[in-house]
C-alpha cells in the first residue's frame, strides 16, 4: 500500500515507481518495471549467476513472469536463446490472458501460442490450466525440480483470461463483448473453482467464505487510510539512487533548476504550495544552503 501511494514507508522505490512496480531486496525479489520484457533476458543472467554461486547453486534458481504480449517482443527470444545456451536454471511462467492491453492473441501469433517455442531452443516446457489452481503449483513443483538437478531453463504457459481491463484507462469492452466476459466470469473463475474443490472437502463454507471477505476487505481500507496519511519522501531524494559515485552534471543541473521554480513558485502559487504539503520537510530540503 505504501508503494501505491509513493509515501517514505515505500522502501523499494520511494514513490518514484508506477503502483504495483514494487521489490524487496530482502526476499530476492527485483523491481517490477513497465518496459515489457526486458526482465527476461535479466532472469537468464541472473540464473546464471546463481548456478556459479556454489552456496545457492543446489537450492536457488531464477523465476520470470510475464504474458503473452510480452512474448512478441524481441527480448523473449534473447532471453530463451541466452537460458539455454548459457544454461541458466531459470522457470520462465507465461500467463497467457488472450490480451496484450486491447490485441487479442490471435493477433499476437498465428502458432500454437508460446508453449510451441519452449522445444526450438531445447527448454524443457509444459502448458497447463492457468486457472486450475492446483495444477500450477504442480507445475511450478516441477519446473523448480528441473531447473534445480539439471541446471538449465524450464518454460511455463499458464492459460487464462483476462476478466478484468487492463487498467484503469482501458475500457476493454470497446474490443471484446461484454457477454464474452460474464460468461468467462461465471464458467471459469480460478477463485470459485478451487473455493468448490475445498468445500467439497469439507474444508470451507459459505460462514468462513463471508467472514474471509469482510475480514480483508476490513485489513485493506486500513491499510489504505494510514498510507494515505503518511508524507512521500523528501523531495530531494528525487536525485537519489541513481547513479553510484560523484553526483553527475545533468542531475546538478535538474537539481539547480528545481530549487529554483521552488524558490520562485513554492510559497507564491497554491497548486505548488498543495503538492510540496504532501512531502516529507515540504521540499525544505532543496532550499537549504
Amino acid at each position: 500500500m505504501a508503494q501505491c501511494f509513493g509515501n517514505e514507508e515505500d522502501t523499494s522505490t520511494k514513490g518514484r515507481q508506477m503502483p504495483v512496480h514494487f521489490g524487496s531486496p530482502e526476499h530476492h525479489f527485483h523491481t517490477i518495471s513497465s518496459p515489457l520484457a526486458t526482465q527476461i533476458p535479466q532472469a537468464a543472467g541472473v540464473g546464471y549467476a546463481l548456478r556459479r554461486d556454489p552456496y545457492r547453486r543446489a537450492r536457488s534458481i531464477a523465476a520470470c513472469y510475464f504474458g503473452e504480449g510480452a512474448a512478441s517482443e524481441g527480448d523473449f527470444h534473447a532471453g530463451m536463446m541466452l537460458a539455454s545456451t548459457i544454461p541458466s536454471p531459470t522457470l520462465y511462467i507465461t500467463r497467457n490472458n488472450g490480451f496484450a492491453i486491447s490485441t487479442p492473441s490471435t493477433e499476437q501469433y498465428y502458432g500454437d501460442g508460446i508453449a510451441s517455442r519452449g522445444p526450438g531452443y531445447g527448454i524443457d516446457t509444459v502448458r497447463v490450466d492457468g486457472n486450475d489452481v492446483l495444477a500450477v503449483l504442480k507445475a511450478v513443483r516441477e519446473g523448480r525440480r528441473r531447473c534445480l538437478e539439471q541446471g538449465r531453463a524450464v518454460l511455463i504457459e499458464a492459460m487464462s483470461y483476462r476478466v478484468g481491463h487492463h487498467s484503469t484507462s482501458d475500457d476493454s469492452f470497446a474490443y471484446r463483448a461484454r457477454a464474452e466476459v460474464e460468461d468467462r466470469k461465471r464458467i471459469d473463475n480460478p477463485i470459485v473453482r478451487f473455493r468448490l474443490f475445498m468445500e467439497s472437502q469439507g474444508w470451507w463454507n459459505a460462514a468462513a467464505e463471508e467472514e474471509l471477505k469482510t475480514r480483508l476487505k476490513a485489513d485493506v481500507m486500513k491499510a489504505f487510510k494510514r498510507a494515505e496519511s503518511i508524507k512521500r519522501n523528501e523531495l530531494g531524494q528525487l536525485f537519489t539512487d541513481v547513479y553510484g559515485g560523484e553526483e553527475p552534471w545533468n542531475l546538478k543541473e535538474q537539481r539547480e533548476e528545481l530549487t529554483g521554480l521552488l524558490k520562485k513558485y513554492g510559497e507564491a502559487w497554491e497548486p505548488w504550495k498543495a503538492e510540496l504539503a504532501k512531502f516529507k520537510n515540504s521540499g525544505q530540503d532543496l532550499l537549504k544552503p
